[in-house]
């Protein structure tokens, strides 16, 4: 994983802030300046982004399609 300001970091510090999180991860389709994601954590997040970004990904599973 790359470390250092992701595409959308700008955006990234702002959610941050705004909801006073310990970190964020965004992800964006087809923005104004492309497809991409930033992140923004504490180290030990970082580590174990691959790990939530699974789990995030089971509880979409688990609430089956979007109508």
């Amino acid at each position: 994983m790359a470390i250092g300001p992701g595409q959308y970091d700008d955006v990234a510090t702002t959610v941050r802030t705004e909801t006073r999180a310990e970190g964020v991860i965004i992800l964006v389709i087809n923005g104004r300046r492309g497809s991409g994601f930033s992140a923004q954590l504490p180290r030990a997040l970082t580590l174990a982004m691959p790990a939530i970004l699974r789990d995030l990904a089971d509880q979409i599973d688990a609430k089956g399609p979007a109508v």
